[in-house]
């Protein structure tokens, strides 16, 4: 398969990201916004600015994990799923459509002072032609629009130059006419103007190093066009007074011509005309391919997705296109269309900073990016919460847009995407309770079908898995099985963890299966190849279990849906445990949650998370008791744990202080009749301390491994928040093997403790 080449530097990056913003964002809206705010309307500019950067820094984050993605759309649906997709890929589609509406209506007003052309049926002149060129492929005329932006940029350089020394104070008072409301109503009505900032995030498959390129002409384009932004917009109030400027839809033109009188003016409409007609048409040239992707993804008809046998271009979605850019012309004034482009790429920038969290928390095993936006998660958290206020002061008719826009895109889906989407969000697989009614579930009998096709094992018909060929792997999986070991590439030591899963085995046979996840995106017949680190991997526990005398059988597999891949092979083999590398942690946040936070909730075996912090040999074992239900049980596994390795036992249990004598007899009795069901040298610990935590922490410098049940109490609030064998597991100062029964609340499937 061909890859893109990466040839772009960052020159270019950069002026391809100045280009996509430069346009109707100060050719036409500063009057507009400037009656929302008064004069202070430069610096909601700088604040739409500010309010971008988050959602910058995450593209950029996102388009080096997934570089030849195609964007906001595919991040949006890999994150969410197809439903939010769906709606996504048409908040995008409308929002760079009305902003080439927009950007057209401004080509008409500068027009009109040139030529007396009637504005709406210059604009609607002016989208034929751009439709004609998109049709027939003259791709050569967005290469003219670097030129364009080049003039582009030294005209404001003029203005500024010019402009700045003629301000005048009196133009400036008042700064605020509108208050606080009316100035955050100008931030979210100029937001649109800084759209264009990650339309890089679409082509960063072509970047020479993306994961310092991309990040910073992301960030420096969004540098130069705020401050241009700020003091072109500041030159222009500072000269004009804003209740001219009100209703001028070519305030770039009356700026020139009152700096520099009707020969100023005239360079200034044909500037305006220029960058205009020349943001619409890449306008229009990316807007098209909105809906072309999500034919592509099974989302909408396929007729969307055929491209011309001469021409090569999708015909149908950029007439689609040009007919709803139509529409909007002629029915929508110019303030209606501003404040819906902007309404729409604010919940685009919303949802974009929302995957970056969700991506992060679940630690995706794909999800490997170049680059890390820095000062997480509070940048995206902040990207967030000011999208949403820039929403709140938009207005109603951002609110019934962007409700008409979620309703189209539910109808949409519910009717043709449902039956026909081939991927699954990832907040599907990880997401808790609260995030289940942002997504949707597809019928089992297609996720049936789809993960029969696809699956490598003869046995396992449910998984959606492709076998790694290699002549050391037989790709069959082993019927019975006492312990399964989901290996995911990131162990501290692989075969360290095989062998706490082959002690756990006790003597019976040990399923081993490296598992590498890739995103939808990517078809699993690409990834069948021999691996070099799967090899070795298997040489090394082969070694391992010959060494120990251990029944081991080794395989390895790609797969789209990780977890649900080790609970379909726990499932076929019958296993009684899941044995697992862990983090010391089971939960991630309110709403999603890591791939052990997953298993933990909807396996059906008992599951044993290992803490591996680098001790080699186990000779000395403190398992910590403190619930008769799981003590027992607890026991017999650290038990076998200890022949297995020839250590010594030492059971223990803390209390928070000194008790009766009476009842201090009955903790050690309980204790030694646990010790004497032991085949392994065990001892009796009781300790008193005011803090558990430090308690157990003091004493596990005195050992190799340290085994604890599952939590007393496993509420709603512990599942949600994580628990506090998490923190015992970071403080301690030895290996942790958390054991944890199958749970019975919120998402059990079927299936019980073997």
């Amino acid at each position: 398969m061909k890859k893109l080449e990466r040839r772009l530097t960052l020159p270019y990056v950069v002026a391809i990201a100045i280009g996509g913003m430069l346009g109707s964002g100060i050719f036409v809206l500063p009057g507009l916004a400037a009656a929302k705010t008064g004069p202070s309307v430069w610096m909601a500019y700088i604040l739409a600015g500010i309010c971008v950067l988050p959602a910058a820094l995450s593209q950029s984050e996102l388009a080096t994990a997934m570089p030849a993605s195609g964007g906001s759309y595919v991040f949006i649906e890999r994150c969410f799923g197809p439903m939010m997709g769906t709606i996504a890929g048409f908040g995008l589609w409308l929002s760079l459509l009305l902003k080439s509406s927009f950007a057209l209506i401004g080509f008409g007003a500068y027009l009109l002072v040139l030529t007396n052309f009637p504005l709406k049926i210059a604009a609607l002149v002016m989208l034929s032609i751009i439709l004609l060129l998109n049709i027939f492929g003259v791709r050569k005329v967005g290469k003219v629009q670097i030129v364009v932006v080049s003039i582009s940029l030294v005209g404001m350089i003029l203005l500024l130059l010019f402009g700045l020394v003629s301000v005048e104070q009196a133009n400036l008072e008042p700064f605020f006419t509108k208050g606080g409301k009316g100035f955050l109503a100008a931030t979210g009505f100029v937001f649109v103007s800084y759209a264009g900032v990650t339309k890089v995030a679409a082509i960063a498959g072509e970047i020479k190093n993306p994961g310092r390129n991309l990040p910073m002409s992301m960030i420096f384009a969004l540098l130069a066009i705020g401050s241009i932004y700020g003091f072109v917009v500041f030159t222009l109030v500072g000269n004009i007074p804003v209740d001219i400027l009100e209703q001028d839809y070519h305030p770039i033109f009356t700026l020139a011509v009152h700096m520099g009188g009707k020969i100023a003016g005239i360079v200034a409409a044909l500037l305006g005309v220029l960058t205009l007609s020349s943001m619409a048409n890449s306008g229009v040239l990316a807007a098209s391919r909105f809906p072309f992707a999500m034919s592509r993804d099974n989302l909408l008809p396929q007729n969307l997705k055929k491209v011309h046998h001469r021409f090569l271009t999708p015909v149908t979605t950029i007439l689609l296109t040009g007919g709803v850019m139509f529409l909007v012309i002629i029915f929508l004034d110019v303030e209606r269309i501003a404040k819906l482009a902007s309404a729409f790429m604010v919940m685009m920038f919303i949802a974009v900073n929302a995957s970056v969290i969700v991506l992060r928390e679940t630690a995706v095993q794909w999800y490997k990016p170049e680059y890390r936006s820095p000062w997480y998660p509070g940048i995206q958290v902040f990207g967030i919460i000011s999208g949403l206020i820039l929403l709140g002061v938009l207005g109603g008719l951002v609110l019934s847009g962007g409700l008409t826009i979620t309703i189209l895109g539910l109808i949409v889906f519910y009717f043709y995407g449902r039956k026909n989407a081939q991927r699954s969000g990832v907040l599907k697989q990880y997401g808790h309770l609260p995030a289940m009614f942002l997504l949707y579930r597809r019928s089992r009998k297609k996720m049936k079908e789809r993960r029969k096709n696809q699956s490598p094992f003869p046995e396992l018909k449910e998984a959606g898995t492709a076998q790694i060929y290699n002549q050391n792997l037989d790709g069959s999986l082993a019927d019975e099985s006492a312990v399964v070991i989901p290996l995911f590439g990131e162990e501290r030591s692989a075969e360290m963890l095989v062998e706490v899963g082959a002690a756990l085995a006790n003597g019976s046979k040990v399923q081993v299966v490296h598992l590498t996840e890739v995103p939808d995106q990517t078809l699993l017949d690409a990834m069948l190849e021999e691996d070099a680190a799967v090899t070795s991997l298997n040489r090394r526990i082969s070694a391992m279990a010959e060494e120990k005398k251990v029944d081991v059988d080794f395989d390895a597999a790609v797969t789209h849906e990780l977890v649900q891949t080790v609970q379909d092979i726990s499932n076929q083999t019958h296993c009684r445990w899941l044995v697992v590398s862990w983090d010391g942690r089971a939960g991630r946040g309110l709403l999603i949650r890591n791939p052990i936070g997953w298993l933990v909730t909807h396996i059906s075996c008992n599951l044993a998370l290992f803490k591996d912090k680098g001790i080699r040999y186990i000779r000395k074992i403190l398992v910590l008791l403190d619930s008769p239900q799981n003590d027992h049980w607890v026991v017999i596994a650290a038990d076998w744990l200890a022949c297995f390795y020839n250590a010594e036992l030492t059971l223990v249990r803390v209390e928070m202080e000194e008790k009766a004598k009476d009842d201090t007899r009955k903790f050690i009795s309980y204790m030694e009749d646990l010790c004497a069901r032991c085949k392994a040298p065990s001892q009796n610990l009781l300790l008193f301390h005011k803090d558990p935590f430090t308690a157990i922490t003091d004493a596990s410098a005195g050992f190799d491994l340290l085994i604890t049940g599952s939590p007393k109490e496993e509420s709603l609030f512990n599942i949600l928040l994580g628990t506090s064998k998490d923190r015992l597991s970071d403080l301690a100062a030895c290996s942790v093997l958390r054991l944890t029964k199958p749970h019975s609340y919120l998402f059990r499937l079927k299936g019980g403790n073997h």
